[in-house]
């Protein structure tokens, strides 16, 4: 896959194949419309090209009035994209003065003139251009102007699917990560930095990795305690992670904990992938740290038996 910042790094192609979209998650509805493009690119002998953009546009056009959370950063979701086995990525930076190109616009000097669209793969319900004036009606008329094909996703195909972006995100932030997974298609995962904490874990025989998030758009899971599998120096860890202020030593700031089963690496300032399988518990305050040892030893079998029949998904 070649990978472009913006559209002025892209040279029109002969005969692209496109669809466009935020594609947070690139989950299983996302899916459906990538392996229509492949397929289509495929039969007219043609090249695929994805066009996304960042930052998301609801966090451009309406800054005080939403604090959306993304599934994926930007780099995440350019990597399972990659992993779609497209040709072409195109990741243009949203601006307000972008927002105002008129639908037309958007057909004439963008898919047509930058990119060399000659099929275009949208879903039923696609929105684009200004104020999201433009529709598959819209398209229908411009397609005989411009010389190009447009191949639309039924909406049934769509409906059985039945997911978005939103619907996960609403899943995460209230900890079903099994619905979430089963939308994505795939493990939800995290990305950050191991830093150094205040160590209480060691005390007790649970030693954790708090995870730094660099990115403060990432969507974190509900407060609790969960299964999960780690990505650490390229070796795939069982463990337990706590999102939480962790109130049963006073703490106050939301923290993501995580303890991996039989480890002993020293790993401060690793980069590590946490990926999500079940949710064990809330968050609880326990009277002393022999009853929170006593409950992380019960977490932790219920933790090994649920990630027994798990399986590395192929996204490890």
């Amino acid at each position: 896959m070649k990978l472009y910042r913006n559209l002025e790094e892209f040279l029109p192609l002969s005969n692209a194949v496109v669809t466009t979209g935020t594609f947070d998650g690139v989950h299983i509805g996302h899916q459906t419309v990538l392996n229509q493009l492949k397929s289509v690119a495929e039969k007219n002998n043609g090249e695929s090209v994805v066009l996304t953009f960042f930052p998301h546009p609801r966090m451009v056009l309406y800054p005080d009035e939403t604090n959306i959370k993304l599934i994926n950063t930007i780099e995440e979701r350019i990597e399972l994209l990659e992993k779609e086995c497209i040709d072409h990525l195109i990741v243009h930076p949203f601006s307000y003065e972008f927002s105002r190109i008129s639908s037309l616009e958007f057909v004439r000097n963008i898919l047509v003139n930058q990119i060399g669209t000659k099929k275009l793969v949208i879903g039923y319900d696609h929105r684009f251009g200004r104020n999201r004036e433009g529709a598959f009606e819209h398209l229908k008329d411009f397609g005989p102007l411009y010389g190009f094909d447009v191949e639309e996703i039924p909406a049934l195909e769509v409906q059985q699917i039945n997911v978005s972006s939103t619907k996960i995100r609403h899943s995460l932030e209230i900890g079903e990560i099994i619905a979430a997974n089963e939308f994505l298609g795939r493990p939800f995962f995290i990305t950050g930095k191991v830093e150094q904490g205040n160590q209480v874990g060691r005390k007790i025989d649970y030693p954790t990795a708090n995870i730094f998030i660099e990115e403060d758009y990432k969507l974190i899971p509900a407060q609790g305690v969960y299964a999960i599998k780690a990505k650490v120096k390229n070796k795939i860890f069982d463990g337990m992670l706590n999102i939480g202020v962790r109130p049963t030593v006073n703490g106050s700031n939301n923290t993501i904990e995580v303890h991996l089963f039989d480890f002993s690496e020293d790993i401060y300032g690793e980069q590590i992938r946490v990926y999500f399988y079940h949710r064990i518990r809330d968050e609880k305050k326990f009277n002393s740290l022999e009853e929170l040892k006593h409950q992380l030893d019960e977490d932790r079998e219920t933790a090994q038996r649920l990630l027994a029949t798990e399986q590395d998904s192929l996204y490890l």
